[in-house]
């Protein structure tokens, strides 16, 4: 049996994705290079935002493994769970990914790594004492999902686009506000392009985390979707995103940068904006998950 139907369609959406994002910071480096009359600038920006992306792309994942303090195990360290995975993968078709632990008692999950050959789950000790063995199923299928459907290269992308976009941004409004020119020439057309560079500043770094939650709250759909979908049990999955929505509990070795690897926000008590959420709200997710039907 091979899922991940949507995998071709999912690489093409990927690349369609970056595309529109590259496009986004090409743009926005174009108005700030017109405001600050230095053309050097938009290309410094176009070829460092790449240069940036593929560089996430192949080591993104050993830097996000860092900043969480996983630790691998392996088929002797951690027998049990290496078995689930790896029964999960021959149904799935897929390899074996590394499988690392981080020490921490809060429920929850994720996958990184540039492709289905060099994957990576990463669970933590508190979901895996937490869980019975058909939700923690559902986790590791959702995880799998992630690596299935190449999920992984858009995520990684544009959190570097974003954070690329964000600091342009500040560079522009530290020179405008603090250095700047003395050069008045340039006419209309110049103070026109400072004033949009001005707003664009402010709405840009906007516009491009909200891009980014948008395309990252789809992704944990589709997960959830095939991942129940791998499993046959739908009710697997939702019961262990109720069990991690109620957990109270913060995971300590999460960051705003690596908050919407994980299956469920890591993050605990305050209530924010749909816009602004790095996953779909827990009870979406359940709902659509016992609406499913699984033959």
């Amino acid at each position: 049996m091979t899922l991940y139907n949507q995998a071709d369609k999912n690489t093409r959406l990927t690349w369609v994705y970056i595309t529109g994002f590259l496009v986004f910071v090409i743009a926005v480096g174009y108005v700030f290079a017109g405001a600050m009359g230095n053309s050097a600038i938009l290309y410094g920006a176009v070829i460092f935002s790449i240069v940036m992306s593929f560089s996430s792309y192949w080591w993104s994942d050993k830097i996000v493994l860092a900043m969480s303090g996983a630790k691998l195990v392996d088929h002797n360290s951690g027998r049990q769970i290496y078995h689930l995975v790896e029964n999960l993968c021959i149904t799935a078709g897929l390899p074996v990914p590394k499988i690392y632990i981080i020490q921490d008692s809060a429920p929850n999950a994720f996958a990184t790594g540039r492709n289905a050959e060099h994957g990576v789950i990463c669970l933590t000790t508190g979901i895996i004492d937490k869980l019975e063995k058909t939700e923690l199923e559902g986790v590791i299928a959702h995880e799998l999902s992630h690596i299935g459907n190449k999920d992984i290269l858009l995520s990684t992308i544009i959190v570097i686009l974003v954070g690329f976009v964000t600091l342009l941004a500040d560079w522009f409004r530290h020179w405008a506000f603090f250095g700047g020119d003395d050069d008045n020439n340039g006419g209309p057309f110049r103070i026109a392009m400072i004033v949009l560079a001005l707003v664009l500043s402010i709405l840009a770094p906007i516009a491009a985390m909200l891009m980014q939650l948008a395309i990252s709250r789809k992704r944990e759909f589709l997960a959830d979707a095939d991942g129940a979908l791998l499993t046959r049990y739908p009710e697997g999955l939702a019961r262990a995103l109720e069990k991690i929505s109620q957990d109270a509990e913060p995971l300590e070795a999460a960051n705003r940068a690596t908050a919407h690897l994980y299956i469920a926000n890591p993050f605990k008590g305050k209530k924010v904006s749909k816009l602004f959420m790095t996953h779909p709200p827990i009870e979406e997710r359940i709902a659509a998950l016992r609406g499913m039907e699984v033959k």
